[in-house]
């Protein structure tokens, strides 16, 4: 088969990762641009980026200092500061302008961790027993650290794209931006600057069994989250007299009742394709029941068996959950107040009106009342794009033979519904290998792969090369 010198050199590079990874990877062992590559990734996740506390303008900072000092000009690195200690970075390499460009979206604000809770200090990268630990080791600064470090290697290896390739990193998307300093920011102020035809952002990773790659994901759709406000008011009173008529007692049957209700299944797009290559990678039973999922009617007993996995039930209907409960303002007096967060991730397209409604019908007391207590960010699911997938597919099968690419609908939520919002597709894929069974982020001791972190990195390289077309 005929090789340009390209094809040629990202043949060599990857061979000599296949060799890489056969065994552990040490520091001594990098090739200078792995060894420049974890540096980025070093400097990131060291920066504390806690939403509430941290300083993502630090971090903004740092990273369009790497892209200056490369050789980027000003004019095509820009750091804003929306508020203190926020900052979002836009860095652009340009193209010849034959298409219109990509977005490579990541954000750079991580949930809280504290030192006592970790086995390992959470701010400093840790490399032990084959792992990266760090909060955002994963989430995201693993992409983040990869968009930068690509682009400057673009820039270094004279490549000239068909498109200009934006890299955004954005601050809040830990809080879904809600005081909108972050991407909705962007879009409002400087949309010029990071519009695109497609963006490239968190949400599907590759899948890990047993060490082996089984399934690529690309998420093309995101549930909606909106949460509600539960209340119960009473006139209170001694609690030497209690009365039948009590504030928390009413909450709480109120809550078992929902407890106990699903809503109904409704597939989309995204979701029957999911089952539908699930059911080639599952056995016995539950490929079955996948396989009657799809059929027009299915089985009642094949969707109580998928709905007892609380990762399948999540993508087949809309769901709602207690997450939070508080009642009463003394020991020794009769509740005057309770109260409930109650958190739903709603189907794409289904009606947030009809969820409140049918979350009143379910509570069944007139006297629970039910307040919206965030916006809803409704979003349309992304096409699935033949020339993204398609392109996905290819790449994918050299990395990780074997492994199904995989459409997924996230039932947590992104910066990525913003964008689809506002007419840029977006797709999450990182090409981050990890254990299906292991996902730690925002939780104790986050950690990557070393090999995943290597091989994502030289993975995200290649696919933006394929596409962005053009020439080194």
């Amino acid at each position: 088969m005929y090789r340009s010198g390209h094809e040629k050199l990202a043949f060599v590079c990857t061979a000599v990762l296949a060799l890489c990874f056969a065994g552990a990877v040490y520091a001594d062992e990098l090739t200078p641009q792995q060894q420049f590559a974890r540096e980025v990734y070093k400097e990131l996740v060291e920066i504390d980026t806690t939403t509430a506390t941290g300083d993502t303008a630090k971090a903004a900072e740092a990273m369009a200092a790497r892209l200056k000092a490369a050789g980027f000009p000003d004019e095509d690195v820009h750091v804003f500061y929306p508020a203190p200690h926020k900052g979002n970075l836009v860095a652009r390499l340009r193209g010849t302008g034959k298409r219109k460009p990509i977005l490579l979206l990541a954000h750079i604000d991580v949930v809280p961790a504290l030192r006592e809770d970790w086995s390992v200090d959470p701010f400093t990268l840790t490399e032990k027993d084959g792992y990266f630990y760090a909060r955002g080791s994963s989430d995201d600064k693993y992409m983040a650290a990869a968009f930068v470090t690509n682009l400057i290697r673009y820039r270094q290896e004279g490549f000239k794209p068909d498109r200009d390739i934006i890299v955004a990193l954005e601050t809040d998307e830990e809080i879904l931006d809600s005081n909108a300093l972050g991407i909705q920011w962007l879009l409002k102020n400087h949309r010029d600057l990071i519009d695109a035809e497609f963006a490239l952002n968190e949400g599907g990773g590759v899948g890990l069994k047993d060490g082996k790659a089984i399934r690529n994901a690309v998420q093309t759709s995101e549930k909606v989250s909106v949460s509600y406000q539960l209340e119960v008011r009473d006139r209170g009173g001694h609690s030497s007299v209690p009365r039948k008529d009590n504030a928390i007692y009413r909450l709480a049957e109120g809550l078992v009742r929902l407890s106990k209700f699903s809503f109904p299944v409704k597939l989309n797009e995204t979701t029957r394709a999911y089952f539908k290559g699930l059911a080639q990678i599952e056995g016995g039973q539950t490929a079955a029941d996948m396989r009657t999922l799809l059929a027009d009617q299915p089985d009642p007993g094949a969707v109580g068996r998928l709905s007892a996995n609380p990762a399948y039930n999540a993508q087949l209907r809309t769901t709602c959950v207690a997450t939070m409960l508080q009642g009463g303002h003394a020991v020794n007096a009769l509740p005057q107040l309770a109260t409930a967060k109650v958190n739903c991730r709603i189907m794409p397209g289904e009606a947030v009106e009809e969820v409140k409604t049918t979350l009143e019908r379910v509570l069944a007391d007139d006297q629970i009342t039910v307040v919206q207590a965030d916006k809803a960010v409704l979003s349309a699911p992304s096409p699935m794009n033949e020339d993204i997938m398609g392109a996905i597919a290819k790449l994918s099968g050299e990395f990780w033979p074997g492994a199904m690419v995989l459409p997924v609908m996230s039932t947590g939520a992104t910066d990525g519904s913003y964008l689809r919002n506002a007419g840029i597709p977006t797709y999450g894929h990182s090409g981050m290998a990890n254990d299906i069974n292991d996902i730690r982020a925002h939780g104790r001791d986050e950690r990557v792969p070393v090999k995943s972190f290597y091989e994502g990195e030289e993975y995200l390289y290649r696919l933006v090369k394929m596409l962005s077309g053009g020439v080194s």
